[in-house]
């Protein structure tokens, strides 16, 4: 489940601004309903030249409907000058930030008010275009999107451009591209990230983690407490926090705190990430439990 912010969670159960601007001055559309999110933005402005009013309507998730809703308000009271300023982490830093996979939604929204500025000045007449060969056919993002959102928002990987336009997300077939294009922006500063990966090992899904945890203790830790006539059961994983239960000899033993930290924190330290703390789940350790490990 997303780790949404409170101030998401209420512009997404109360948004605001819903609806479409009869005879707007400015309309912007962005996104299609194919890719998973689309959104239309319109905005009025009064007699100084100020947003009035702007209201939207958008087909997506949880953080497409809050980043939309926080959008509108953002904007009403400025100038077209001022409002074209607003960025996607403005947007996010608003809402207390949003989760790196969401990153998108505040982007879109970005794009949406560009559009709309646009078709303004245009009297009308102009509607949002894609600029730039198109990188990825899976969600037409062109190189130009791409290139914006690595300088804007100082991303360095693939996964990353994903998460802030989706470029990458579908087949995966231009993460090469991608990779280029991150290359000609950031220089030296990926070959650095890269380095810093090499070190420390691929980054692993939190599935993936579990996964080696389990596989660490079943092959490396539990074998050597077998033959004291103990053992250790996997409880929880909370971030970089394990969480384990004794049995056996292991439940009782003085040396309890000994064995956590010398032998099961620091094999998982060895064979995992170097990131990872151990801590006993004792009440678990005193219920009855037949192990099938």
């Amino acid at each position: 489940m997303w780790d949404y912010t409170d101030k998401l969670k209420d512009h997404f159960f109360n948004p605001r601004n819903v609806g479409e601007i009869e005879n707007p001055d400015g309309i912007g559309e962005v996104g299609s309903l194919a890719c998973g999110d689309a959104l239309k933005l319109t905005f009025k402005l009064d007699e100084n030249g100020r947003i009035k009013e702007a209201q939207f309507k958008t087909f997506g998730c949880a953080s497409a409907i809050a980043t939309s809703s926080v959008l509108t308000e953002m904007i009403k009271g400025k100038t077209l000058d001022e409002a074209a300023k607003v960025t996607n982490k403005d947007i996010a830093d608003y809402l207390g930030g949003l989760p790196e996979q969401k990153m998108h939604c505040s982007v879109m929204g970005r794009e949406a008010l560009e559009a709309a500025i646009e078709n303004y000045k245009s009297g009308g007449k102009k509607k949002h275009e894609l600029e730039g060969r198109v990188v990825c056919n899976c969600f037409g993002v062109t190189e130009n999107e791409i290139e914006r959102v690595i300088q804007e928002n100082n991303l360095t990987t693939v996964e990353e451009v994903t998460n802030y336009c989706k470029a990458g997300g579908g087949c995966g077939g231009c993460h090469g591209e991608i990779e280029k294009i991150i290359e000609k922006i950031q220089g030296d500063k990926i070959k650095d990230t890269t380095a810093a990966k090499s070190r420390h090992g691929p980054k692993l899904t939190n599935i993936q983690k579990i996964q080696l945890i389990q596989q660490t203790i079943n092959e490396q830790i539990r074998p050597a407490l077998r033959a004291h006539g103990g053992n250790v059961e996997l409880i929880d994983v909370e971030g970089n926090k394990v969480i384990v239960a004794f049995r056996g000899m292991c439940a009782q033993c003085m040396l309890a705190e000994y064995t956590m930290k010398d032998v099961v924190e620091a094999r998982l330290r060895e064979f995992v990430s170097e990131d990872l703390f151990v801590e006993e789940d004792k009440e678990s350790a005193q219920e009855p439990h037949n192990h099938r490990g």
